[in-house]
């Protein structure tokens, strides 16, 4: 089938597609991981947590099924890669937990503050993409790759849960996925207090679907176009690095998914918060407050190169074709997180 436009702004539009959707539960669903992880350690509720697990739990079966019906080739992509190292993984999603706990957000959440008016996400945004791209290709990506090969491990086969049980029992690989999601998704939502809050329940759903759709249509265009779209998802690290050299170098740079996703985070924030007259110009007054957040922002870029992925792209994307990293990424975040927190109750920025 011909492609009428260029391949990179079709990209860009699926991208926008799927981030309108995010955008939009982060800000009418409050959609957002440092806030259920807040509220699963201090406010006595997982609610939000379940809302996590619902949308994993909805984007395993959506993928799992298009992977059934020859839809989406999963193996392309680096999560499904044949080498992996779980030391950065884990040491990654680590660095990143933390980096959103002294930031107040991570990529994806300042991005919807961003989209409510918020000018201390800007920072957050400007700082995080810029320190993705130091380790990922700038001065310290050698040091990474040394410290931390991303095929530490060889396998020789992709490196997901689903297809070593396939492997291993001869079953076709989109079912243990599709099972691992129905499972998720009936432990997340499978209390009565939590499906009183049909919101929440709607909400997770929408970013499960947000994600399948992603995959879907990169998918899409790698089988009809020239091959030069990979088959990818959401992730807010490298991609807002990725915006930023865009709008630098747009007159010679294509646009891409990663663009499109981070405008339309944005863009689906800014309609949400005007939808709920929340929208208002908020900077940051107190000098404490902005360090720690470039802190933070830098630690969130750096942990995620080494996780391979941000709090959405391992949490959920990555998690979505379970590949082997993300659960020790996630296990990582949701430690950094813990540890960032406890850090800023004892006083962590009070110099």
């Amino acid at each position: 089938m011909d492609i009428p436009l260029a391949e990179g702004a079709i990209a860009a539009l699926i991208g926008a597609g799927g981030g309108l959707l995010l955008g939009l539960a982060a800000r009418l669903g409050r959609f957002c991981t440092l806030g259920a992880v807040e509220d699963f350690l201090y406010g006595n509720t997982d609610h939000r947590l379940r809302m996590w697990g619902v949308a994993i739990g909805t984007a395993m079966i959506a993928v799992f099924a298009m992977i059934a019906g020859g839809l989406v080739p999963a193996e392309t992509t680096p999560y499904l890669a044949t080498g992996w190292n779980p030391v950065a993984h884990a040491l990654g999603g680590l660095m990143f937990g933390v980096g959103m706990a002294l930031a107040g957000n991570c990529g994806f959440g300042a991005l919807a503050r961003l989209g409510g008016g918020d000018l201390r996400a800007f920072v957050i945004v400007l700082v995080m993409g810029i320190s993705a791209y130091v380790v990922m290709s700038g001065p310290l990506a050698g040091l990474r790759i040394w410290l931390l090969p991303p095929d530490l491990i060889q396998t020789g086969e992709p490196t997901g849960y689903a297809h070593l049980l396939s492997r291993s029992f001869g079953v076709p690989v989109a079912v243990p996925g599709i099972l691992a999601g129905i499972a998720v998704l009936a432990l997340s939502a499978g209390r009565k207090s939590f499906l009183a809050q049909p919101r929440m329940l709607g909400w997770g759903t929408v970013v499960g679907l947000a994600v399948a759709m992603g995959w879907a249509g990169s998918a899409w265009l790698y089988d009809d176009g020239f091959g030069g779209v990979a088959v990818q998802s959401y992730t807010f690290a490298a991609p807002l690095g990725d915006t930023i050299l865009y709008a630098m170098t747009a007159s010679g740079t294509p646009l891409g998914f990663a663009v499109g996703a981070v405008a339309g985070v944005w863009t689906g924030a800014f309609i949400g918060s005007l939808c709920k007259g929340h929208f208002r110009w908020e900077a940051c007054e107190d000098p404490r407050e902005l360090k720690r957040q470039i802190f933070g922002a830098g630690l969130m870029g750096g942990g995620a190169v080494l996780a391979m992925g941000c709090s959405v792209g391992q949490g959920i994307t990555a998690m979505s074709i379970l590949s082997y990293g993300a659960p020790l990424s996630l296990a990582g975040i949701f430690a950094g997180v813990a540890l960032g927190l406890r850090a800023m109750i004892a006083g962590f920025d009070a110099a």
